[in-house]
């Protein structure tokens, strides 16, 4: 008979265990927004020595900082606060879509510090081309952060395609195909005068780090650990959060709505197929049904807003076969995974007063549970802040919070 059980894991030594504990101190403090070492003590399980001490290694890396006395109300000394530093490691998010490339730098309390877009054409134009020119965009961002006295953890760079392992596996609205992004983009941010050291770089689908910056950082999401996040671009991407955690799939390769198929006879895709949804609700779509330039970019879908605000039937018409289709395609997926709620980003977010009502009819007709048709506030917009940049930033911060020690002993060496 096989044995099925789970193999034990080694004994976990002093140095793991206070390594662990280090972390857990950290995300308390990140997590509370301030605290005292009393306040930790009794949340974490630990003993107000254990915590003292860890805290004062916290504070001789940085990672937080001393704020004053507070009084908790009971007897005895008032408590010195403290909170996540403002200086110090930071994580840097990069976002290279098809017409813009965007940098962030979020800092460990997870504030947006710093946060540079160049809108550029990037479709047609080598891989090579693009990275090196969102490298000279990071770097600009790396200096302005080093100005608040802030170091970059990492960079995250977040793509409109299918990432996995470090390489582009495909990227139709960009034309890409198996471009090994992490090692490219390392080595253009290492041939700028301006960066003396290599920093670690990773990579994923942009609309995953967007649902995951909704997740952490929107307002839209309080309360809410499952949702469906769409965002809306010359492409169209999703991501599915479950839980609090991302649906990534057997191969990270979950949530490409924008290629489900809505009519297969439909017209063709860049992807290969036909009838995807990004041909009836992407971008370009869009603002070829409604009379205007498919590659207008984002002035394009301001004229489309202009036009749907003075009641123009053809930015109307337009709006509402996109968000029909968007609800028949979100209901199937709402079916399957039954979350609390849809969440629109990206340029969905900006046209969502005339792409909801379709939507919302949709989700009332097509979800067998009967839920959607009650009414509330299932269909959300994306917060203004819950975009890709800034959850890839967002990334490398809680890389560090889950183990501070890592980057201490990195900077060390």
């Amino acid at each position: 008979m096989k044995n099925h059980l789970t193999p034990l894991e080694p004994k976990a030594d002093k140095a793991t265990v206070r390594r662990h504990n280090l972390s857990l101190v950290l995300r308390a403090v990140h997590d509370a927004g301030e605290a005292t070492r009393a306040g930790i003590a009794t949340h974490v399980g630990l003993t107000r020595a254990a915590v003292s001490s860890l805290v004062e290694q916290l504070l001789a890396y940085g990672f937080v900082s001393e704020w004053g006395k507070t009084s908790s109300g009971q007897a005895g000394r008032p408590g010195t606060v403290l909170k996540v530093a403002r200086s110090g490691p930071a994580g840097v998010g990069v976002e290279i879509n098809i017409d813009y490339i965007a940098v962030c730098v979020v800092d460990l309390a997870g504030t947006d510090r710093v946060r540079l877009v160049e809108h550029v054409d990037n479709r047609g134009v080598r891989p090579s081309e693009v990275l090196a020119r969102a490298a000279r965009l990071t770097a600009r961002a790396i200096g302005s952060a080093a100005e608040q006295e802030l170091a970059p953890a990492g960079v995250h760079v977040a793509l409109p395609g299918l990432v996995s392992g470090g390489t582009v596996r495909q990227a139709p609205n960009l034309g890409w195909q198996r471009v090994a992004v992490e090692g490219l983009f390392a080595q253009a941010l290492l041939a700028l005068p301006t960066l003396h050291r290599a920093l670690p770089v990773s990579s994923d689908n942009e609309a995953n780090v967007a649902a995951l910056a909704e997740l952490w950082y929107g307002a839209g999401t309080e309360g809410v650990r499952s949702f469906l996040y769409l965002t809306g671009e010359i492409g169209i991407g999703g991501a599915l959060v479950l839980g609090g955690e991302l649906l990534r799939g057997a191969h990270g390769f979950a949530g490409e709505i924008g290629h489900v198929v809505v009519d297969p006879q439909g017209p063709r895709c860049r992807c290969g197929a036909r009838g995807c949804l990004e041909q009836y609700a992407g971008q370009g779509a869009l603002l070829t049904a409604a009379g205007l330039d498919a590659d207008a970019g984002l002035s394009g879908v301001a004229e489309l807003q202009r036009r749907a605000r003075r009641g123009e039937p053809s930015a109307l018409s337009a709006l509402e076969r996109a968000g029909r289709q968007l609800g028949v395609v979100v209901s199937g997926a709402v079916n399957l995974f039954d979350p609390d709620a849809v969440m629109l980003g990206g340029v969905y977010r900006e046209l969502m007063d005339w792409l909801a009502p379709a939507v919302d009819r949709e989700l009332a007709l097509r979800v067998v549970s009967g839920l959607w048709s009650a009414g509330g506030d299932r269909l959300r917009a994306a917060s203004s802040l819950g975009d890709a940049a800034r959850g890839a930033a967002g990334v490398i911060v809680r890389e560090v919070l889950a183990d501070p020690a890592a980057y201490a002993e990195r900077e060390a060496g």
